[in-house]
């Protein structure tokens, strides 16, 4: 794993394999030495987002030099420093170094420590891959980046360094877990990986097995993983250091293979439906990064996982659950089986009197046709939950857009048989699930829907093919902003 810090120009022994500074388009790199301005006068880099131009014997810091384009000055934001310091990881690692430097640029109104930590963030992740299921995968990575400031802001610099790695680190746990085949991971897998935390940072854990979550009477979990050899699990874990303030809780989806079950999903794709647990990995992912940073607060997870797998035992279109909270909902496809676990947590999750309960899941195929892989989609009860949470992916690069949850909407999933039914259509398919959510909180609750943002095939500078991590950075930045 890199090591990730913050030094000067002038710090003794500081010697990069290579040195990465920034080129703003439209700019020269007269200050960068002739043959800086003269790669940049012949067209060969403009500066232009995610450019790059190796040049050598240029400092006596390193012996190569990197331009790396951040786009008009007047346009800088963190994102696109977080992108560049990715940039720069990743093109150090494919020169096959040990070690590189990157010049943090000044942003203006935005402190060295909060651009630190977006660089640190972007180098760890941009140095992720997942191979260790290849029988020849390769050693070879950075062992050390220096993210270079001034003398002046160093000891700043050191601490969003060090926080943008902590917080990095929760996002690959998630990225990690994700990725993973179903064949490794089980729901039992995701209840070791809550014990390891727990162990680690002292946090409270209680994980129900199969008997435990029918006599709590969490039916919504029970009914869909009754069919999987692979038992279901419900993990609960509990970072207390908030005193006697109301925990935030956060709730993940961990269907760790869905096939739809008996309303099974057509082949093609099919694969990647191993994804179906990232809301689940998101949220342990953010309880690996909470503990890390010792959070002031009290963070309880709450992760139904299970599969949804047909079988003689499969619930059926048709069925009624009497679900957790008292409601029962009519099952009009198995292939909506997500809300339902959710809305068994959901409903335990009033037992804690949380000020806020945020859960997040790869929910609906609707979001993705609404948002693409841009943004996930953001529903909820509480406009100043959703507006902390909406900052929050700014923040980060881990956007979300709010949708909304009109009354016309509940009434799309009036049940026929039963108080509510698990589908209400096509039209507007991401906001009656939503609206479905909605019916089990009694509490200021938003529901984010990363259906098209948790895993892709193609990404940005800091995410590879596959699981993305969204939204781990988000829910860390939103429980950042709950200290402050």
């Amino acid at each position: 794993m890199v090591t990730i810090g913050a030094t000067s120009r002038t710090t003794e022994g500081f010697a990069p394999e290579i040195l990465a500074v920034a080129l703003y388009k439209g700019e020269s790199a007269q200050d960068l030495g002739e043959d800086a301005a003269r790669v940049v006068s012949e067209g060969d880099i403009s500066g232009k987002p995610g450019e790059t131009a190796l040049l050598y014997g240029q400092q006596s810091l390193a012996p190569r030099l990197m331009l790396v384009g951040l786009g008009e000055r007047d346009l800088l934001t963190t994102e696109k420093i977080r992108r560049a310091a990715a940039t720069v990881a990743r093109r150090a690692r494919t020169l096959k170094l040990q070690s590189a430097a990157f010049s943090l640029p000044v942003l203006p109104d935005t402190t060295i420590r909060e651009v630190a930590r977006t660089a640190a963030e972007g180098a760890r992740l941009g140095l992720y891959r997942f191979d260790r299921h290849k029988s020849a995968a390769d050693a070879q990575d950075l062992e050390t980046f220096w993210l270079v400031a001034d003398e002046g802001t160093l000891d700043e610099a050191t601490e969003g360094a060090e926080l943008g790695a902590r917080v990095a680190e929760g996002a690959v746990l998630a990225r990690d877990l994700a990725n993973e085949p179903s064949n490794v991971a089980t729901p039992e897998h995701l209840a070791e990986r809550a014990r390891k935390i727990s162990e680690k940072y002292a946090m409270g854990l209680h994980v129900l097995d199969w008997a435990g979550i029918e006599e709590e009477g969490l039916t919504g979990l029970a009914t869909v993983g009754r069919s999987a050899s692979n038992e279901p699990r419900f993990i609960v874990l509990e970072h207390r250091k908030g005193g006697e303030e109301a925990p935030v809780v956060l709730v993940g989806k961990a269907v760790t293979f869905d096939s739809g079950g008996i309303s099974i999903k057509p082949t093609a794709g099919m694969e990647d439906m191993k994804f179906d647990m990232s809301g689940g990995a998101a949220v342990l992912g953010a309880m690996e990064a909470v503990g890390a940073l010792a959070l002031p607060l009290n963070v309880v997870a709450l992760v139904p996982a299970t599969e949804n797998l047909p079988g003689g035992d499969a619930f059926k279109p048709g069925d009624v659950l009497k679900m957790h909270s008292g409601k029962t909902a009519e099952i009009v496809t198995t292939d909506a089986e997500g809300r339902l676990i959710l809305a068994d947590a959901l409903s335990y999750a009033t037992r804690y009197e949380p000020s806020a309960v945020v859960d997040c899941a790869t929910l609906t195929g609707a979001c993705v046709v609404a948002l693409g892989d841009h943004a996930s989609g953001l529903m909820g009860n509480d406009e100043d939950l959703m507006a902390e949470l909406q900052t929050a992916g700014e923040t980060t690069g881990e956007k979300a857009w709010p949708l909304p949850l009109f009354e016309e909407y509940t009434e799309q999933i009036k049940g026929d048989t039963a108080d509510i039914k698990n589908s209400g259509g096509r039209g507007g398919g991401a906001l009656t699930a939503g609206a479905f959510l909605k019916e089990f909180a009694d509490y200021p609750w938003a529901h984010l829907d990363v259906a098209g943002t948790a895993y892709g095939k193609k990404g940005n500078a800091y995410t590879t093919k596959g699981a993305t991590g969204v939204p781990t950075r988000l829910l860390v930045e939103f429980l950042i902003g709950r200290t402050r």
